[in-house]
């Protein structure tokens, strides 16, 4: 059945818009009237493969549809997910659950790719092949639990930890994100008062000692310099970092430079416990729910090297995948690589000894996510203290590079 998007008027006079199925625009257009909806445009969507929407203009030129607001989070993964794991725990059949699925999503990338994968279903097409297809939206560890949750006809548990570890690990990147917000903001604004200061108030001052014929001290003259520096040639300024800057991502996404500034990354002080720990916390985390879901030993172990986000710590997660595959523990090579803390190893290996790896590797996650917390928190609050002390000391400088010869001049002029 085709996908229809729709524009109208409620009676009211309030604009919607939305998706919808129907066997064709006169049907799209009774139902929408039924519903006390003037349509006012009406145009065929088609999906493509990565989950985005084009539609053909009457032109015949292609334009991509969708904002950014319309492209699906995260977050709406996982609502949707946990939705759909408690209408097949309810007896609803796997199609309709789809559709009330589909139904129910507001993010219109979400909302095609899921009337895509509903059809493909009703076809006859497993649900992970159809997940498989909008990589974007469905990472391999999703794809990968969802088949393991049909082939053993625990689709609806495996859905339902598929939301928890989702969330969880939305949880987790929140909290990094909200502790290195604070720094940035004040980075940026500090940055904004000292360049004013550079550009509107030093070239004043310089030009009032200049009406004197009076020599400026040396901290004055460095800062008039670089102010005149950057009030001519910011531009330049610009154009270089932008440059050094694409050249960086360009070095940091080959593997040898890859290689290089993940293992930097890790080596750095407090960043790269920080670093190591979310690392930690994301392997163990994974691992457990890709083997609780009954995914084999091996794959998961591959899936989870893939999630790691270092390229050192994906090298090493290889070499247990390896190791295990020659029938070796997976403690013993992580032990040896001396990046994962004894601790992990230790409850690694009693778990693989007893049958209950997959809870310890849980209570490994939950333990490193709490450090992960507090050492942010803590971070946090010393970052405050410190960004306020290098802004001001930044500010009182400058305001006493221009300050102190205004009161020799004056003193000169008295």
């Amino acid at each position: 059945m085709p996908t229809y998007e729709y524009r109208g008027l409620t009676s009211s006079g309030r604009n919607v818009r939305g998706v919808r199925e129907a066997d064709g625009l006169e049907g799209l257009r009774a139902a929408l009237r039924r519903e006390g909806i003037v349509p006012t445009e009406l145009k065929e969507a088609r999906t493509a493969a990565d989950g985005r929407t084009a539609r053909t203009g009457m032109a015949g030129r292609e334009v991509r549809f969708g904002s950014f607001r319309d492209r699906a989070k995260p977050a709406d993964i996982s609502l949707a997910t946990r939705q759909l794991a408690t209408l097949i725990r309810a007896g609803i059949p796997l199609v309709e659950s789809l559709t009330a699925i589909v139904e129910q999503t507001q993010k219109e990338q979400l909302k095609r790719a899921l009337a895509t994968i509903r059809d493909q279903v009703n076809e006859g097409t497993a649900l992970a092949d159809g997940l498989r297809a909008h990589p974007k939206l469905f990472a391999d560890y999703y794809v990968n639990m969802v088949h393991a949750g049909e082939q053993s006809g625990t689709l609806d548990a495996v859905l339902d930890r598929l939301a928890d570890f989702t969330e969880a690990q939305g949880r987790m990147r929140s909290k990094v994100t909200a502790a290195l917000a604070y720094p940035m903001i004040m980075a940026v604004l500090g940055a904004i008062i000292v360049g004013i200061l550079m550009v509107v108030v030093v070239p004043q001052v310089t030009t009032i000692f200049r009406d004197f014929g009076k020599d400026l001290p040396w901290y004055t003259e460095l800062l008039v310099s670089v102010s005149h520096f950057v009030g001519n040639w910011w531009w330049a300024a610009g154009l270089a970092i932008t440059g050094v800057v694409l050249l960086f991502r360009q070095w940091k996404r080959s593997a040898s430079g890859r290689k290089v500034w993940d293992r930097f990354v890790l080596r750095v002080p407090i960043a790269g416990d920080i670093a190591m720990k979310v690392a930690i916390a994301r392997f163990a985390r994974t691992l457990s729910t890709l083997l609780h879901s009954g995914v084999p030993i091996l794959r998961a172990m591959e899936i989870t090297r893939n999630v790691m986000g270092n390229a050192e710590l994906e090298g090493i997660v290889e070499d247990a995948r390896l190791s295990v595959q020659e029938g070796e523990s997976i403690a013993e090579p992580l032990k040896r690589s001396g990046r994962f803390d004894p601790i992990v190893t230790h409850m690694i290996a009693v778990g693989e000894r007893s049958g209950q790896l997959e809870q310890m590797l849980l209570s490994v996650a939950g333990s490193y996510e709490l450090q992960v917390e507090t050492r942010l928190s803590t971070l946090t609050s010393l970052l405050e203290p410190i960004m306020i002390v290098v802004m001001g000391g930044a500010a009182a400088g400058i305001a006493a590079s221009i300050m102190l010869p205004l009161l020799q001049l004056s003193d000169f002029m008295g």
